[in-house]
């Protein structure tokens, strides 16, 4: 399991998820599991352009993924963000459609895309893996307040300076770039479910954020380190047991929730209600 062959499995496993567990909890925060369906799957048809045309893969996903986020961004601008997301989606999963036809030979890589290749992962994949995953951890890093604050309080946000538009618009360039980043080494399945499942469990066990993304990205990091082992002994999909952790985390997340709220009361005062928002680190002081 640990042999030299898997070391750049856990390696590039271990990036995947705390970018995953990261970009996720503002995914869930804003509630666009939808947008984080959409981008990584209409990715795909970058992939095909790309084998196409005979550039690099990483090309055709990166040019695609900030067309199809920038897509919907101004699309859901004035309408539904769900009509305009659905629409990208099916726009760029028929040109991936169109584009596997127009190539003479079938290209296997590209299928691979949907599911990943995790435990086949090369040397020279490690490298702009980690870069790709710098870079879209410093834009977060440098968008975390001022787009916490747009998705939890927009009006405050606006009046404090801050462009609703414009914090959708960086938001999805970042998912766009954690897309461009992950889904050559594990696959639209992978990171939707790791964009969803962590995030989703952190925030039913913490209303605060800071601690929030950490616990996100433990759980996150754990799942994909239990799906290897399990894989590895069981020799079934990598994909399967992601997402089965992911969901039993979630579960477990909401069952802490229902167990808190079904605490007897005790004869001291009750504490306050927790907050329904994250209001705690959202001062742009």
């Amino acid at each position: 399991m640990f042999s030299g062959f898997m070391v750049n499995t856990w390696l590039v496993a271990t990036i995947v998820a705390v970018v995953g567990g990261a970009v996720g909890f503002f995914v869930v925060l804003r509630g666009s599991a939808f947008v984080a369906h959409a981008v990584p799957n209409g990715s795909f048809a970058g992939a095909a352009a790309a084998s196409l045309v005979g550039v690099n893969t990483i090309i055709g996903l990166g040019v695609f993924s900030l067309g199809g986020a920038l897509g919907i961004g101004v699309l859901g601008r004035r309408g539904r963000h769900d009509v305009a997301t659905a629409l990208t989606l099916v726009f760029m999963l028929g040109l991936g459609a169109l584009f596997l036809q127009l190539k003479v030979e079938y290209a296997p890589e590209i299928y691979s895309l949907l599911f990943g290749e995790i435990l086949g992962i090369s040397t020279n994949e490690l490298a702009p893996t980690a870069g790709l995953a710098i870079a879209c951890l410093a834009a977060l890093a440098a968008l975390y307040r001022p787009l916490l604050l747009a998705s939890i309080l927009p009006e405050s946000a606006q009046a404090r300076g801050v462009s609703p538009f414009a914090a959708e618009l960086c938001f999805l360039i970042v998912v766009a770039l954690a897309t461009t980043m992950t889904v050559p080494v594990v696959g639209t399945a992978l990171i939707f479910s790791l964009m969803i499942g962590p995030p989703a469990a952190a925030r039913a066990f913490t209303s605060r954020p800071a601690v929030a993304i950490a616990l996100s990205i433990a759980i996150a990091i754990a799942t994909v380190w239990a799906a290897i082992a399990l894989s590895y002994q069981t020799n079934w999909p990598v994909g399967f047991f992601v997402g089965a952790i992911s969901a039993s985390s979630y579960a477990c997340g909401r069952a802490w929730t229902f167990a808190r709220g079904r605490r007897p009361a005790s004869t001291s005062p009750p504490l306050p209600p927790p907050p329904e928002r994250y209001d705690a680190d959202v001062s742009l002081a």
